[in-house]
């Protein structure tokens, strides 16, 4: 064998592995000679390598984590002892900037350390942080692991909070959900490492026990053992502290007054930590969780003021909306900026408070919303009348379990058919007998008439019920549903026809729909808060250029013809001198079954509406009864709705000029004449008909010499048959009793083929020389009948 293969470190022939070129004479060692090294320790090799690099990936990690942190908390906002001492209520501001409100408390009963018993300190440091005095970083670096893990996992950052970095959280942080981040947590965990080197424990412990929210717009430990105890907090017995110790972490929750199940079971649950951290002996546990926890509490008592009971309805639907954004006004320490316009909220609630407008008694409820039109801010809302003097009560501006009769009309079924079928104002329209399909249930008016031929802006200036089910059967209600949702209003399809003539919605719901008829077609979602900032500098701007839900022209026709409705149709009530004003009446029945268990109710309305609006305002108003025993709407307060809506108007626009609706480029106006009467009637450009044949009877005008007392028609209302008595949304307003009742029109309604007469005849004249029609000045059109 050569050796000299073995000749070098690697056991192999540099000149061999160099040149591998065979050369003369040279003589290599067969392949059975080869001999390659023994591996040694392989096994050990291979650990030593496994534990090298994961030290290394380990510092790594530590370093990453290190500078990730360091990178974090460099932005991390500064805490004042001010900021640790005050409580954690928001704010309420006008849009100007002055402030409003608090949530919280005016009075705070604040407790110095040496003021809190050791009883309550045991007891919170028990539930919240057992490990208080021990962390001298203010942080428990193990519980920040762990949720930083469930961060990975996908999970949010909550949990791993010592006691102090829960006061830094709701001293500077807010508690909404997606701002639970790992940032969030760096920063966190660094101001509770900085106020632990500022501040002892004992004053730690006194900052948060005086900033917790205890529910009832009060902060801190020591006002809740006065609220609920009347007494201080040194005077509470071991029960009464653990349920004070427990409240913090779900303060609604725990409330002893509406949940004692709950309360109690958060008590036992502190009462057996404090056990469990040897706080209090066995034979002091037993005692304390055999104690009632309705044990010493005052009687439920309010604390509003004046302002907070006209304001309650509108605060209440603040604190909605900043909730629903997920954050937490009693914690979060927060700026609201609202929409309210003061004076006018207190104006809305004098009128329905003081007398000023007439109700059938004090019972009869109300409940309106106003809203600027071009941005969807809610201004003032109307809870109720005669609001009881608790907090966050019923608002009923925002109830939709209540049908909104024909007020609907005008959003469901003849704004989408002049979206989708480009029809005009004149539109023929048919009042005679109708069937729901599929039924056997007849659809009547309140004067159990049929008027025959009409043109939808009659139809819908006197409320005639049976036009507008057949323009949402023409529209198809799958389409006037979604047109519907566009502007706030849920529809279901299923629901049938009969929504055509009343759905349930809210006074909020129509306000806004109707805005978006105000606004030229665009919708502004109603909004009580424009703006919230949070106490670490993030600012949410809320406001927004709104969107287009309809054409112009669909809301420019609509609105003139809802012109017409207060100018001489069911809301005349309404009108108010040089100001420019569109709306819609509504009112609703009482079904078959309720007219049995009240029979002295029939004829009378079960809920009346008024949805209406200037240029600079737009204003719903539902009036009606809470229960079917509080009484009946009289005479009186067949009006209210009306009459409410008037006198708020007439405040909101006393020192505006009011100007009219400008009418667009992609609308035709021309006269139609049907028989001897001509009106003014709106087109969709590029849609006006051409010259008729032959023209139907039509009725386009209410006759004057008809015109029928309010006060009759009630009383001349006769039984509609079993058939109707399952139509529990037709509109029956008294206010729409202005209706046409010619008798001439009504005793051949039925003859759709009476076209003889020429006195019949439709024509048109073209009232814009921008028109690209064809049809001629003077000429005879046809009709379009659908």
């Amino acid at each position: 064998m050569n050796n000299d293969f073995y000749n070098n470190s690697s056991g192999y022939d540099e000149n061999y592995l160099n040149n591998p070129t065979p050369q003369p004479n040279q003589q290599y060692p067969k392949r059975s000679q080869y001999k390659p090294p023994k591996p040694k320790n392989s096994k050990k090799q291979i650990a030593l390598e496994i534990l090298k690099w994961s030290t290394v990936g380990f510092i790594c990690l530590i370093v990453m984590c290190v500078g990730l942190f360091a990178f974090y908390a460099k932005d991390a906002p500064n805490v004042t002892q001010e900021e640790l001492q005050a409580g954690g209520s928001s704010a309420l501001y006008t849009n100007d900037g002055k402030l409003l409100l608090s949530l919280g408390s005016d009075k705070r009963n604040y407790l110095k350390s040496d003021q809190i018993p050791q009883q309550l300190k045991d007891a919170v440091i028990s539930i919240e942080d057992r490990h208080f005095y021990s962390e001298s970083l203010g942080i428990s670096p193990l519980r920040i692991a762990s949720s930083a893990v469930q961060n990975v996992m996908g999970h949010n950052m909550a949990g791993g909070s010592t006691l102090t970095q829960q006061l830094i959280k709701l001293s500077v942080f807010s508690t909404k959900e997606s701002d639970r981040t790992l940032k969030r947590k760096a920063q966190e965990a660094w101001l509770a490492v900085k106020i632990s080197h500022q501040y002892s424990k004992d004053q730690i412990l006194e900052f948060y026990v005086n900033k917790v929210f205890m529910n009832y717009n009060i902060y801190g430990m020591g006002t809740a053992a006065n609220f609920y105890y009347g007494k201080s907090i040194s005077k509470l017995d071991l029960a009464q502290t653990a349920l004070i110790a427990g409240m913090p972490n779900a303060p609604v929750s725990f409330d002893p007054y509406l949940y004692p199940e709950q309360a109690t079971k958060r008590r036992n649950l502190v009462l057996a930590a404090m056990l469990d951290n040897k706080k209090i002996t066995q034979d002091q546990y037993d005692k304390a969780i055999k104690e009632n926890i309705k044990t010493g509490l005052k009687e439920k008592h309010d604390t509003g003021s004046r302002l907070r009971r006209i304001d309650d309805p509108y605060i209440k639907e603040v604190i909605n909306e900043t909730r629903a954004d997920g954050f937490d006004p009693y914690r979060d320490n927060l700026k609201i900026y609202v929409n309210i316009n003061q004076k006018a909220q207190n104006e809305l609630y004098n009128l329905a408070n003081k007398n000023v407008i007439p109700f059938t008694n004090n019972k009869m409820q109300a409940a309106a919303t106003v809203i600027d039109p071009d941005n969807g801010h809610v201004i003032a809302i109307l809870g109720g009348r005669h609001l009881p003097n608790i907090q966050l009560g019923l608002d009923r501006a925002v109830q939709t379990d209540r049908s909104t009769g024909s007020s609907i009309k005008p959003i469901l079924d003849y704004a989408p058919a002049i979206e989708y079928l480009n029809w005009s104002t004149a539109q023929v329209l048919e009042d005679t007998p109708y069937t729901y399909k599929g039924t056997n249930i007849k659809l009547y008016d309140w004067d159990d008439r049929f008027m025959g031929k009409m043109t939808m802006r009659y139809a819908l200036e006197q409320s005639r019920n049976v036009p507008a089910v057949r323009t949402l059967e023409e529209v198809g209600i799958n389409r006037g549903a979604k047109f519907a949702k566009k502007l706030g209003i849920k529809v279901k399809p299923s629901q049938g026809l009969s929504v055509a003539i009343g759905a349930n919605a809210s006074t909020l719901q129509m306000t806004g729909a109707f805005s978006a008829l105000d606004n030229d077609g665009i919708y502004h979602k109603p909004q009580f808060v424009s703006k919230i900032e949070a106490p670490d500098g993030t600012t949410r701007n809320y406001d927004n250029n709104g969107t287009r839900v309809m054409k112009s022209s669909t809301a420019y026709m609509i609105t003139d013809m809802l012109k017409d409705v207060i100018k001489k149709g069911s809301g005349k009530d309404a009108m108010i001198n040089n100001v420019y004003q569109a709306g819609k009446t509504g009112t609703v029945k009482y079904s078959d079954g309720e007219l049995a268990q009240y029979p002295s109710y029939e004829g009378t309305p079960k809920d009346s509406w008024f949805v209406g609006y200037s240029p600079d305002y737009c204003m719903g108003v539902w009036t009606g009864y809470d229960k079917l025993s509080d009484g009946k709407i009289d005479k009186t307060g067949e009006k209210s709705a009306m009459l409410l809506y008037k006198a708020m108007m007439q405040y909101l626009m006393k020192n505006k000029v009011s100007a009219d609706w400008s009418m667009p480029d992609t609308v035709v106006k021309q006269a139609f004449t049907a028989g001897n009467v001509t009106t003014q009637e709106l087109y969709v450009k590029g849609h006006v008909p051409e010259a008729p044949k032959v023209n139907p009877k039509i009725i386009v005008k209410k006759n004057p010499n008809d015109d029928q007392d309010d006060s009759d028609s009630q009383d001349k209302q006769k039984d509609r048959g079993s058939d109707n008595r399952n139509r529990k949304d037709t509109d029956n307003s008294s206010n729409d009793s202005n209706s046409n009742t010619d008798n001439s029109n009504t005793d051949n309604s039925n003859d759709s083929s009476d076209n003889d007469s020429s006195s019949d005849s439709a024509t048109f004249s073209n009232d814009n020389s921008s028109d690209d029609s064809n049809s001629s000045d003077d000429g005879v059109v046809e009709t379009p009948e659908n």
